[in-house]
């Protein structure tokens, strides 16, 4: 009798990248219209941020600080004011083009000589504000949920690791900081910041005052996930092998817990940019004429008349796009990443 063995059946090896876009988290995003409309608007947000000296062309001191005879040197890719102007623009680039010293708005396209597709308010270029302004308005997003998750995750696990003493000193902590609403904690942090350096740069102070004032809400909700976590077996078998407290709280804990800190994070990148404008419109952000879009909501304050509807509805618009985008993409990716509801 002959046998005739079979040949091994080749198992198709797949890539960290396509099992994470093939898992059933990413296939309950991509069935979700919403979350995907979401990601595209926030997408097309970046590209505009990205590629804000091509959309709005440097002039003026930006122009000189370029060195630059000429703004439509900027789409040259193979000259540095190019590479200068997309990824290191130097300060005087976010200044509002000012094209007049009129007070009154002028509707889009009445000025001569000049791109004003959105018109302007008291002189300035509403057009041009409003794309620096999205660089400003993701950079300063990013920056702040960045430094607020990497504190609130890593104090909040060390809380939930040890316990004890140490995790009922940080509670009462932050129950302190929770005892003053948010924007009042970063209103005083900020005046207090921003008397010890009159007229500077406001963006490191607000960016510390924001981070001071909200790592603690990461925190607080990482505390529930590593209670839970490290009961698990495989944290008592790392322990049992000997690995440290601070290795298992970096590789074991941490990536283990993060899940409904990091969508929370997603949410809050849109209400950043909204507490940014809050605090120019208070008139303690950043100084007059800067791209940012809390300038232009301030600005349009002296003309709300239906005749001057376009200095509000632009940046209205902006503004609402931002925070809905990532709201659904936020909400999208908080559903596909929960157990519960796949």
């Amino acid at each position: 009798m002959t046998t005739t063995s079979s040949a091994p059946i080749a198992i198709e090896k797949r890539g960290a990248f396509q099992m994470f876009w093939t898992g059933p988290a990413m296939r309950k995003m991509r069935r979700n219209p919403l979350a995907i409309g979401g990601l595209v608007i926030t997408l097309l947000f970046a590209l505009l941020a990205l590629f804000a000296p091509l959309v709005a062309k440097p002039t003026g001191n930006c122009l000189r600080d370029l060195n630059m005879t000429s703004a439509n040197q900027v789409y040259n890719p193979l000259g540095a004011p190019f590479w200068s102007a997309v990824f290191a623009p130097p300060p005087s680039c976010y200044k509002i083009q000012r094209l007049s010293f009129a007070q009154e708005p002028a509707p889009p396209n009445s000025v001569p000589g000049a791109t004003a597709p959105f018109g302007t308010v008291n002189g300035y270029n509403i057009f041009y504000g409003l794309v620096w302004g999205t660089r400003t308005a993701l950079k300063m997003a990013f920056i702040i949920v960045g430094i607020t998750l990497v504190v609130g995750v890593l104090i909040g696990a060390i809380s939930g690791f040890y316990g004890g003493w140490i995790d009922n000193l940080i509670q009462r902590f932050i129950d302190v900081l929770f005892a003053m609403p948010g924007l009042v904690l970063t209103v005083v942090i900020l005046t207090i910041l921003r008397a010890k350096n009159p007229g500077g740069d406001p963006t490191w102070p607000i960016i510390l005052a924001y981070s001071v004032a909200g790592w603690a809400g990461y925190a607080r909700v990482i505390r529930g996930d590593v209670l839970k976590t490290r009961q698990l077996e495989y944290v008592d078998a790392a322990r049992g092998l000997g690995a440290r407290d601070m290795r298992m709280i970096l590789k074991h804990i941490i990536p283990n817990s993060v899940t409904t800190v990091f969508t929370i994070s997603v949410l809050d990148l849109a209400t950043i940019p909204l507490s940014v404008a809050a605090l120019s419109f208070l008139g303690l952000g950043f100084e007059p004429g800067y791209s940012e879009w809390g300038q232009l909501v301030d600005f349009a304050r002296a003309w709300l008349k239906p005749e001057y509807w376009y200095v509000l509805v632009f940046p209205a618009a902006f503004i609402i796009l931002f925070s809905l985008a990532f709201n659904l993409f936020g909400d999208g990716l908080r559903d596909a990443l929960d157990p519960k509801t796949r």
